[in-house]
């Protein structure tokens, strides 16, 4: 019988298919959902069940106590890759002239054959990031 004497419905426990709980565990590990939102979706009744198919079935490290860092919003993401671009730009422009000196000095050619047709088509694009001309 499924009612108790105070007339609530008493829940049944259910059983859920491998597929299913791989399912859920993949859209909770690409960040779709977190697993508390899986659980209302899938209307899964367990408060922990969701978080032991991580564990049980996930790739991730889910038996650390520790919250999820929270993502960082997207301009914060392309604001950092710009920097890390300005920066690889700067060493790599520091790079050709430390070759272009050590050629003079030495009197060598350092650069491989392919070098020098990059290196001109880097100076023609100059700070603009378009070739000149």
């Amino acid at each position: 019988m499924n009612t108790a004497k105070s007339g609530s419905i008493k829940k049944t426990q259910k059983d859920y298919s491998l597929a299913f709980k791989l399912q859920v565990v993949d859209e909770v590990e690409k960040g779709h959902l977190t697993y508390k939102q899986a659980q209302l979706k899938y209307g899964i009744q367990g408060r922990s069940t969701v978080l032991t198919w991580l564990r049980k079935h996930g790739t991730l490290d889910w038996k650390n106590k520790l919250p999820m860092k929270k993502k960082a919003p997207p301009r914060t993401y392309i604001s950092q890759l710009e920097a890390k671009i300005k920066r690889l730009e700067d060493e790599k422009e520091i790079l050709n002239k430390a070759i272009d000196i050590a050629d003079e000095l030495f009197e060598t050619d350092i650069r491989k054959k392919y070098l020098p047709l990059s290196y001109e088509l880097t100076k023609r694009q100059g700070e603009t990031g378009k070739p000149k001309a």
